[in-house]
């Protein structure tokens, strides 16, 4: 009994003097203590309310955009621009030979020549003829006749001053000048062929589009036009990986009877470079809301087809960890995988590689 109770003051010293030391070091039993924390910048992942999307292909097509074609009978005698080439509004595309329409010009404008002097005579043989008729110097039926030989030769001046208007616009379809700014997508005729106005349809000579205003043109059934038409957003995705948001939509009012698609037609930025009639697109149209979490694309780290980010543990390690990725929305992108709200990342990638590597080196 005496060896017990010597026994236990001592246990219950040796428990006090742990506690004690314990306290002393400041910690737990079990925890280490944490590193001190990295000298990086770090973005929190967060999530935010994006819109929800339904992504479809389209075509880019010019929003103006015109096939110009023969307006006279003639042949070929100069083809300044070949496809692809830059023109301005008022530059000659096409010159025909004129001496046919020249010719017309000059022999309509001899017939308005001989035709207003044939009315002036007979206007003034009529006046004559009115001023002494109430006098009885002429009779009726002579001035009937009269009144009848001015209607005629003032019809004949029109006429003849009408074919002179026809005789110089067919002179004028000579010349085929650029309708306005843009770039030329076809040629249909070469240097010295002959080309016809018609019957039974004008021929078609040469194909510009304007790349000023450009727009996607897009296809979707039946079942997503409602969605779009109700919220009426639209962002085009660029081959870049970049989003541009689209000023206006148009939805066509009526399905083709045939597939029951819809077309709906996404006008584009005037200042939508990199973009180009014909070029494939991926349009993006909002049907809805959902959270998503978002980082700075500034914050990421490509390897190869792989992303990742530089990611700040609670323990204040720093690692690369790999992302997948979703859509772009701006200066952000969408995180579906590798990251939780909340979790801290690198601000400067490339600072946390410098960090990392001097880490690794000092031990």
């Amino acid at each position: 009994m005496h060896f017990l109770r010597v026994l236990r003051p001592s246990r219950l010293a040796l428990r006090l003097a742990g506690f004690a030391l314990l306290a002393a070091c400041g910690r737990v039993p079990g925890k280490a203590p944490l590193p001190p924390e990295p000298p990086l910048a770090a973005l929190s992942a967060g999530s935010a309310q994006a819109a929800r999307e339904q992504v479809w292909d389209g075509v880019i097509e010019a929003v103006d955009e015109t096939t110009i074609s023969a307006q006279t009978n003639a042949r070929v005698e100069a083809l300044p621009f070949d496809v692809g080439d830059y023109v301005t509004k008022g530059d000659v595309l096409v010159r025909f030979s004129d001496v046919e329409q020249q010719s017309g010009r000059q022999a309509a404008a001899a017939n308005v020549a001989a035709a207003r002097a044939e009315y002036q005579d007979a206007e003034v043989n009529w006046k004559r003829m009115q001023a002494v008729v109430d006098r009885g110097y002429v009779s009726r039926a002579q001035m009937d006749a009269a009144t009848a030989h001015r209607d005629a030769a003032r019809a004949a001046l029109n006429a003849a001053e009408a074919a002179l208007k026809s005789a110089g616009q067919q002179a004028d379809y000579t010349v085929v000048r650029a309708p306005f700014d843009g770039v030329v997508t076809r040629r249909f005729v070469e240097m010295g062929e002959a080309v016809q106005s018609g019957p039974p349809a004008p021929q078609p000579l040469i194909a510009i589009a304007s790349l000023d205003a450009l727009r996607v043109d897009v296809v979707v059934p039946q079942s997503a036009v409602d969605a779009i038409r109700e919220f009426h957003t639209a962002t085009v995705m660029t081959g870049d990986g970049k989003r541009v948001l689209a000023p206006a939509i148009t939805v066509f009012p009526y399905a083709d009877p045939a597939t029951h698609t819809f077309r709906i037609r996404v006008r584009l930025p005037a200042d939508s470079a990199g973009l180009y009639p014909g070029m494939t697109a991926k349009v993006a149209f909002a049907v809805g809301d959902a959270e998503r979490l978002l980082v700075p694309v500034s914050a990421l780290v490509q390897r190869g087809e792989l992303s990742g980010a530089y990611v700040i543990g609670a323990d204040r390690s720093v690692g690369l960890g790999q992302l997948r990725l979703g859509h772009r929305y701006g200066d952000e992108v969408e995180v579906l995988a590798g990251l939780a709200p909340g979790d801290r990342v690198a601000a400067d990638p490339e600072g946390a590689a410098l960090y990392l590597a001097k880490q690794h080196a000092a031990h």
